[in-house]
């Protein structure tokens, strides 16, 4: 195991410049946090000046869109930011999240992903035709969210309901998504019923290794980024639920893949961006990405 790649100091030093000099300070925050001991404050700061009157969160917290609206997926992002570096409570999760999913949950029992928006700010053409039903991709990590801080409310109960459900009708359709997958782990991590999730973790690991979904063909400009995952986009650490699905031979040519896509001025890009600004933004939150995951199986050099 000796011949595992690792990334190199200056190499990381590189990484960490580009996110101080071009990303947005909620990601430098982050940054501190998790490579610089940071403090958790600095996060709840950089988070909370997304937050509307509403509760909601928006203001292009996925750059995307320049739209102040609250947006659901945006006060979702917000709400995992904060459960990322410990700083949730009861008491937060609450009063300060719960009113505005309330507010916005349908008739299913879940909330939808996104809403189209009402202003005529800049965003992503896909946001103007965004379907306004009840996801189970923002759903799941909300009710995972409870349960993993032991809230109970009466609005889980149909939530629940409707997350079931919709695990049986879209079936293998989202199983692509690496941004969708993590969350619905995060609500079959914490839920109450094992016995269910056993069911729904050995499909999407069925589905995963059978629809061809991980993206083999590394001279793939897009490879890793949406629709062309790789293993780690699934399992980001060993301790992952779908760790088991991928060889270590697999992981490790994605972490060597990984490491040899940095760019020269540090960053790990995408082809996201609806400018010059939001590009580099988006070049911020996949260098972080990608320094977690690293970090997370212990391959930046100390």
């Amino acid at each position: 195991m000796d011949n595992k790649m690792i990334l190199p100091k200056k190499d990381f030093l590189k990484a960490r410049d580009f996110i101080l000099t071009n990303a947005r300070m909620i990601e430098r925050r982050l940054f501190e946090f998790h490579f610089a001991n940071g403090n958790i404050n600095g996060v709840f700061h950089a988070v909370y000046a997304y937050r509307n009157s509403d509760g909601g969160f928006g203001h292009g917290m996925e750059p995307d869109t320049a739209s102040p609206e609250s947006q659901p997926l945006f006060s979702i992002m917000a709400l995992e930011t904060l459960d990322e570096v410990g700083y949730l409570t009861k008491e937060i999760i609450l009063n300060d999240f719960m009113p505005y999913f309330e507010s916005i949950t349908t008739e299913k029992g879940g909330i939808p992903w996104m809403f189209r928006p009402k202003s005529t700010y800049p965003c992503e053409a896909h946001f103007k035709t965004v379907k306004e039903w009840a996801a189970l991709s923002t759903t799941a990590p909300l009710l995972g969210i409870l349960e993993k801080h032991e809230i109970d409310i009466p609005w889980m109960k149909k939530a629940e309901q409707f997350v079931w459900s919709e695990f049986e009708r879209i079936k293998d359709k989202h199983a692509f998504c690496y941004l969708c997958v993590p969350r619905w782990l995060t609500f079959l991590k914490y839920t109450k019923s094992q016995d269910k999730t056993k069911k729904t973790i050995n499909d999407l690991k069925n589905w995963i290794s059978n629809n061809e979904i991980i993206c083999k063909d590394k001279s793939d400009e897009g490879w890793g980024l949406y629709g062309k995952p790789h293993s780690l986009n699934y399992a980001k650490s060993s301790e992952s639920m779908l760790y088991s699905l991928f060889t270590q031979e697999t992981i490790e040519s994605d972490i060597k893949e990984l490491i040899n896509r940095q760019k020269e001025d540090g960053r790990w890009d995408t082809w996201y961006g609806i400018s010059e600004g939001t590009k580099l933004e988006w070049a911020g939150i996949q260098t972080l990405w990608v320094l977690k995951a690293l970090k997370n199986y212990g391959r930046i050099e100390k």
